[in-house]
């Protein structure tokens, strides 16, 4: 969906959005839910890896528009791709989602007691956006990518992390918002199923304390900005990127971008990112090259993962 096909049903334009933001296309499913978009990528990762579904340990699906609570959607995917001996969970970090459940499973790796997992970046925002409201409408895409992780004795994977919450500021992003509503309830206030934001509140959130996180997982690496190939931080704007590589001092062309295709897609964001860098052949895959994770949103949520591939 252009930008162009979103001014045909509300009052906005290719300038406006993409001015402001880098976007000029997302994608929006027609019948798919977020299952479906995350066991496509669980199978795709299968068939790379050469892998058998029976051979997975666990699925980490990372996604704030599941298909419901209950069962999970880490459990529908288990049940769609035949991974019978798997365990499954969702898990809601936001934007910073990905990078929260890639250090998770990078730990049950590491304690040898798993062997394969996969980890999933999914959403389908366009279930939880409101359509009428183009201040944040304009901004999100539907998608999903992950990875699969297996045991290995060579270089751990992730080199040094810091993940971050403040629930203080969470409200400044919130979606399905539901209160108490029982015989028992005295509760008169109404549930708010929307994706809502205060967008100057999460960049000026972004380019505060995220650049700070990027710097201090460096410093545990022992790394500088200098030492990193590249940098996948969270598709929301292309002005925060600008703005990042200006605090961190490193060249912007290390940020890679592709929210112009793909407008905001929350914990999908980097994986897809990633996808998309491996297919292209930017990253070799042969363990030379260093890396910054970094997701951004919705708890408040932050979070940089420093890693080697």
């Amino acid at each position: 969906m252009t930008n162009d096909d979103l001014s045909q049903i509300m009052e906005t334009s290719d300038e406006w959005i993409s001015s402001r933001t880098g976007i000029r296309r997302r994608h929006i499913v027609r019948d798919e839910n977020t299952s479906d978009l995350a066991s496509n990528v669980a199978q795709q990762l299968l068939k790379k890896a050469s892998l058998a579904a029976e051979d997975l340990d666990f699925i980490i699906v990372a996604t704030v528009s599941p298909d419901g609570n209950m069962p999970s959607t880490a459990s529908l995917v288990q049940a769609k791709i035949g991974a019978s001996k798997a365990f499954a969970f969702d898990l809601t970090a936001a934007c910073s989602g990905f990078v929260y459940a890639l250090s998770v499973a990078d730990k049950l790796i590491a304690s040898g007691a798993y062997h394969n997992g996969i980890v999933i970046g999914a959403e389908v925002l366009s279930k939880i956006v409101d359509w009428s409201d183009r201040s944040t409408s304009v901004l999100f895409g539907d998608g999903a990518g992950g990875v699969l992780l297996q045991a290995s004795s060579d270089t751990p994977l992730i080199l040094a992390e810091s993940l971050k919450s403040d629930g203080n500021r969470g409200m400044s992003l919130t979606s399905n918002l539901t209160h108490a509503n029982s015989p028992f309830s005295k509760s008169e206030s109404e549930d708010d199923l929307f994706l809502k934001m205060d967008g100057r509140a999460i960049f000026d959130f972004a380019v505060r304390d995220v650049p700070k996180n990027i710097l201090e997982s460096l410093e545990k690496a022992e790394l500088s900005p200098d030492d990193i190939d590249y940098l996948l931080l969270h598709q929301a704007n292309s002005r925060i990127l600008d703005k990042m590589a200006r605090k961190i001092k490193t060249e912007r062309h290390k940020f890679l971008q592709n929210m112009q295709e793909y407008g905001n897609t929350s914990a999908a964001s980097i994986p897809i990112l990633l996808s998309e860098a491996v297919d292209a052949g930017t990253f070799k895959l042969d363990g030379s090259q260093k890396l910054v994770l970094t997701g951004f949103g919705g708890g408040l949520t932050w979070g940089t993962l420093v890693v080697k591939i």
